[in-house]
């Protein structure tokens, strides 16, 4: 007969969140579906996907109402960090999907939904720092010539909002203070312009 290996012990059940095992391994129990870029025509909003830190592979997501790009016109921004406790759901879950895609037809605006590393196998402030990357990044594009075009062509870097739910509120107001401590030498207008919101869709 042939023997199984045994279960690794439990060391932390945090149901309904996740299960830390003793010998490492992590089970995320929510957030774990993925959902790829793509046109909404239930929305008409239109996304996609942008590496913002290639040596970590971390992404954004970016949405965008489709009829601004048959149009010259600048809307304003929103950046965006998912909730999850900092361990659970990332900016490509259906949960985030499905809101941002609500929340820029609704808005008429174009939101950048920021992904980043997850605890507890990258702990606090890995998120935070994370976040900071991809805010420098948007920052890249205020002059009209960063590397993505919508943000280029369509992003008004006069009406900006850092928003989020859960963690993502906290890591929205921790963005806006580290902006009061750093100014970004890119963004010029920031420390006049910048708005930030913080909360919960539900």
């Amino acid at each position: 007969m042939g023997s199984t290996e045994p279960l690794s012990e439990i060391a932390h059940d945090f149901s309904p969140m996740m299960i830390i095992y003793k010998d490492g391994t992590i089970e995320r129990l929510v957030g774990n579906d993925i959902v790829p870029p793509s046109f909404d025509p239930k929305t008409n909003v239109d996304s996609r996907d942008v590496l913002y830190l290639p040596e970590n592979t971390l992404s954004a997501r970016l949405y965008i109402p489709k009829n601004t790009k048959d149009q010259n016109q600048k809307l304003l921004l929103v950046v965006y960090f998912h909730g999850g406790g900092f361990c659970v759901h990332t900016a490509f879950s259906s949960t985030y999907n499905n809101y941002l895609n609500n929340l820029v037809s609704e808005a008429n605006i174009i939101a950048v939904s920021v992904d980043y590393r997850r605890a507890p196998k990258n702990p606090v402030p890995c998120a935070h720092d994370d976040s900071w990357t991809a805010i420098k990044w948007v920052a890249s594009h205020v002059d009209g010539d960063g590397p993505e075009d919508w943000l280029n062509h369509y992003a008004d870097f006069q009406r900006v909002f850092f928003a989020g739910d859960s963690s993502g509120a906290n890591i929205a107001h921790h963005m806006g203070v580290r902006h009061c401590q750093e100014i970004l030498d890119d963004w010029d207008c920031f420390n006049s312009s910048i708005l930030l919101g913080q909360g919960s869709y539900s």
